[in-house]
This record gives C-alpha cells, sequence and structure tokens, in this order.
C-alpha cells in the first residue's frame, strides 16, 4: 500500500495550528480542527497596497535605506520640486508616520541608498554635478564614509551599510560597473553585460538582483553573486525608475516609467503580476521584503504619500477523509 511519505518522501506535518506562511500544495495535519488541510491555487487573502503615512518633506529622486523594512524605514535627499531644488531632509518611518531624522551634509538628488534605518547607507547622488561620496546614518546623525571610485547617479543599491552594493547609473561609464563596500572603504566588482540606468535594486551583497532601467524601459534583471553577474527572468512589462524590494529568490517591483502602478513578484525564476498601487509613481523609494514592502514618494505630481504591501496567502481547503 502506498503512503504519503513513500510517494513525496516526507510525512505529513502536524500542527496545532495553521502556518502563517506556506506553498501551494503543502499538506499537514491540524490536531485543533482533527482534520488534514490543503493549500490550493488562489487566494483567501489576495495581495495588497494599503495608504499608509505621508512623508513631512513632499520629493521625488530620493534615496531609500533598501535593507530598511516596513515598520522601520528611511528616506533621504531628492528633489522637492523642480531642478535646483536638492534636499537635506532625511525621514524615518515607524510603520504609521514619518519624523524628521538628521540632515544630510549636502543636499542631492538620485543618491542609492542601502542599509536599514539605524546604520543606513548613501552612495553618490548628484549635487549637481555627480557625487563620489558616501555618508553613513547611524539612526540620528550622517557621517562621512570611504568615496566611491568616481561620481555616479541614478543606480541602484543594496545590501547594508558594512557590506553594500552599488551598480550601474550615470554618467555613461558607470552604466555597466558594480562597487562594493566593505565599511569603510569600496571596491570594484563585476561588470554587467547590460549597461543601466534608472534601474532597481534588491538583495544583499552576495546575492542581488538589478531590474529593468535605460529609457524607454527594458524588462531584463541580472542577478548578481558576489562575484559576476548573470541573466535572471525577464519582467512582465519593461520599466525604468521603479523601485525594488526583499531577496534574489523573493523580490518586489512596483511603479517606474512604463507601469507606474504596477507591481511584480520574482521568486529567483519568474516574475508574476501582483497588486497595483493606488498611486503612480516613479522616482520613488522602497524598502522591506517580497511579504512587507513600503513605498513612498513620487514625481508627478510632487508627493511623499507612501503605500504598504502585503504579500496574500494561498486558499486553504480541508480534506474530506473516509
Amino acid at each position: 500500500m502506498s503512503t504519503y511519505k513513500g510517494i513525496q518522501g516526507f510525512s505529513i506535518q502536524n500542527l496545532s495550528a495553521d502556518p502563517s506562511n506556506f506553498d501551494v500544495g503543502q499538506v499537514w495535519y491540524n490536531s485543533t480542527d482533527q482534520v488534514f488541510k490543503l493549500t490550493v491555487s488562489g487566494t483567501d487573502v489576495p495581495d495588497s497596497w494599503a495608504t499608509g503615512g505621508t512623508m513631512g518633506t513632499a520629493r521625488y529622486n530620493l534615496g531609500s535605506a533598501s535593507a530598511g523594512t516596513q515598520n522601520a524605514a528611511l528616506g533621504f535627499g531628492g528633489w522637492t520640486g523642480s531642478p535646483g531644488t536638492e534636499s537635506t531632509a532625511t525621514e524615518e518611518y515607524n510603520g504609521s508616520s514619518w519624523t524628521a531624522g538628521g540632515a544630510l551634509p549636502v543636499a542631492k538628488r538620485a543618491p542609492m541608498g542601502a542599509g536599514t534605518q539605524t546604520a543606513g547607507l548613501s552612495a553618490g547622488g548628484v549635487l549637481p554635478p555627480y557625487a563620489n561620496t558616501t555618508e553613513e546614518y547611524n539612526g540620528s546623525t550622517w557621517t562621512a564614509g570611504g568615496n566611491l571610485a568616481s561620481g555616479r547617479g541614478y543606480g541602484a543599491a543594496c545590501g547594508t551599510q558594512t557590506a553594500g552594493l552599488i551598480f550601474c547609473g550615470n554618467p555613461s561609464p558607470n552604466r555597466n560597473t558594480t562597487e562594493e563596500y566593505d565599511g569603510s572603504s569600496w571596491t570594484a566588482g563585476g561588470n554587467l553585460g547590460t549597461p543601466r540606468e534608472f534601474n532597481a535594486g534588491a538583495g544583499t551583497q552576495t546575492a542581488a538582483l538589478t531590474m529593468g532601467g535605460n529609457i524607454p524601459g527594458i524588462a531584463t534583471t541580472d542577478e548578481y553573486n558576489g562575484t559576476s553577474w548573470t541573466a535572471g527572468g525577464n519582467l512582465g512589462t519593461a520599466r525604468y525608475t521603479a523601485a525594488g524590494a526583499g531577496i534574489q529568490t523573493a523580490a518586489l517591483l512596483a511603479g517606474g516609467t512604463g507601469d507606474t502602478d504596477g507591481t511584480e513578484l520574482y521568486d529567483g525564476t519568474s516574475w508574476t503580476t501582483s497588486a497595483n498601487m493606488s498611486l503612480a509613481r516613479k522616482y520613488f523609494g522602497a524598502a522591506g521584503s517580497q511579504a512587507e514592502a513600503i513605498a513612498f514618494a513620487t514625481q508627478s505630481p510632487v508627493s511623499g504619500s507612501t503605500e504598504e504591501f502585503t504579500l496574500g496567502s494561498p486558499a486553504i481547503r480541508t480534506i474530506t477523509t473516509t
């Protein structure tokens, strides 16, 4: 007689409550309800975006701490209006509202951000001209870090304050280059095969993603392993000036020119369409995970509005036995 373990290679879990994180096709026994349960395709709770607190300073082209969370995000710099209105403002999000943090030492737009709310990293940007400076945030003030090899902006970043990564951007010599940060200095990383600007990033220094970019927008995704970049799955919609969150095997990409309110989710191989934001966004900030992300600020019109993403859960069905 065949058994579940004999067919699947593992036993059915005995749980007192339904798990909060599960995959479609997962089977378990709920000892409290005394029934077997199975997740099926479809959702009991759909993916969704909900309105969050508004930033104190409306802006776009800002930097964000990419390793921050939905309840502890950081936004800094940017444009507050027409060209020539670069900002030094830093703001911190607590899951419901934004409060002012320590100001950047110099006003800039398009900085590349990494790290967390209490250990943030701002690299490069446009003053103008393009900056090669790095600033580190400790939760209250910014201090100088090691300089980039050359000035750049409009690229992407990910990782932490002590293991950061920036890639692509302008001016053109930087569009396919990568730099790695160790907490004090930057060194060259592997070059991308496809030069990019206005791209989005996610992940860590040794497992990064770059998505979209360029004008009028590309759909390609590249993955970094700490040494070199290789092609990943293509986006469903080509876009640039979007923002990303999450890790290499569970990423989120939202907004951007080409699909300003659309969201796509990555599983390490392919992208799928998710819920739309309520507001069209480009040149904005993002942070968090694929399950709980945050998007804030936008260009047209200039706004400090915030939205929070929640990943839906697969539907649960009870298995009838005889």
